[in-house]
């Protein structure tokens, strides 16, 4: 229900993991799905830790080799890092799916490995618009990093002891991600401003956000 209200006018590409409540909005041809390859190196990594397979562990050295050019693209206009992507990454994700299908017949298909392989195979599928296009990522960690504060709070916002604790809760909450949305450590921004408040007029406190705090250093 709240995936389809929020996407009900969405047009474009969507990174998301394998959740099947997306689907219907993949069909209807607005929403361009790009699955993740995070997800996809959880899978081996955790056959690796409970069997320490072989396999797993060649396929997780594969995706690393992904990451690596990932991190040489980082900060490159799309453009760049699309070039980046076709020279370096595009022939080790072509032989990455072409050794997981050699793989695959290999293994009893009952195994967690075999699980792990049909679910690669099919997010790769849904991977391959990534090398071609700079702006879409490889995974979703950024936008999981993100959300995890609040994943983390959820109990202990039942709390807040009333409405209005709650919502002098989230004006607390959106100081420090504002002052990052404005590439300022939230610390370094709040250390200067709990210093200079006490003497600072009530009526030139907009003075003190951190957007100011941006321009002032600017």
């Amino acid at each position: 229900m709240r995936p389809g209200q929020h996407l009900a006018n969405y047009q474009g590409w969507m990174h998301a993991d394998g959740y099947a409540g997306f689907e219907e909005f993949y069909r209807s041809g607005r929403v361009h799905e790009v699955a993740c390859m995070a997800h996809v190196r959880r899978k081996f990594v955790d056959v690796h830790k409970s069997q320490g397979s072989t396999i797993a562990q060649e396929a997780i050295k594969r995706i690393t080799g992904l990451c690596g050019v990932e991190k040489q693209a980082r900060g490159q206009p799309p453009d760049e890092r699309a070039k980046i992507r076709r020279e370096k990454a595009k022939p080790v994700f072509d032989d990455l799916e072409a050794w997981l299908h050699i793989q695959l017949p290999k293994i009893s298909g009952k195994t967690p490995l075999a699980a792990a392989i049909r679910y690669a195979l099919t997010r790769m599928k849904r991977l391959r618009p990534y090398p071609e296009n700079g702006f879409l990522e490889l995974d979703i960690n950024a936008a999981e990093r993100s959300m995890r504060p609040i994943a983390l709070g959820r109990k202990k916002y039942l709390f807040m002891g009333s409405k209005g604790g709650g919502k002098s809760a989230v004006v607390a909450y959106s100081l420090p991600e504002t002052a990052k949305l404005n590439s300022i450590d939230p610390q370094a921004w709040l250390t200067d401003v709990l210093g200079r408040i006490a003497d600072h007029k009530i009526t030139r406190l907009d003075e003190l956000m951190p957007w100011r705090y941006a321009q002032a250093r600017a």
